[in-house]
């Protein structure tokens, strides 16, 4: 990913994490609308990244439009074969499908993200992974 773009997109990140805390809406809207502009001009271009996607989505309040923001990412990731990315966004959807009641559909995007998640080194998604996967199985 393009340096630039990723310390831009994380510094809106921050911006916006401080614009929540301090319930601060005007703020969290317009850094909201730079996000989403940077990832609008860098869409399918050599700067496109799921990153900003991914991020974009984190911050999307309505939890229908972040699932579709995230399976943007998704298919972004999978572009990139990020077995990274696809483990965290497919954890992030199905996180949000089971707020939506979509039991079958997070069940299916925690299968995706577990086999995934074989090949990161990111030991407490991996079991973050399994146990919300396990007792969604088991309910």
């Amino acid at each position: 990913m393009n340096t630039k773009i990723y310390q831009h997109v994380h510094a809106l990140a921050k911006d916006l994490m401080q614009a929540s805390v301090r319930k601060n809406q005007a703020n969290f809207d317009e850094y909201y609308r730079e996000l989403q502009q940077v990832c609008d001009d860098n869409e399918d271009s050599d700067k496109d990244h799921p990153v900003q996607w991914e991020t974009l989505a984190d911050f999307t309040d309505d939890l229908a439009l972040a699932i579709t923001i995230y399976e943007k990412a998704l298919v972004k990731a999978q572009a990139i074969n990020s077995k990274d990315f696809l483990s965290s966004i497919a954890f992030a959807i199905a996180s949000l499908q089971v707020e939506l009641g979509d039991k079958k559909s997070a069940i299916a995007h925690l299968e995706n993200a577990k086999i995934n998640s074989n090949k990161i080194a990111d030991k407490d998604l991996k079991a973050e992974i399994s146990e919300l996967l396990e007792a969604l199985q088991s309910a």
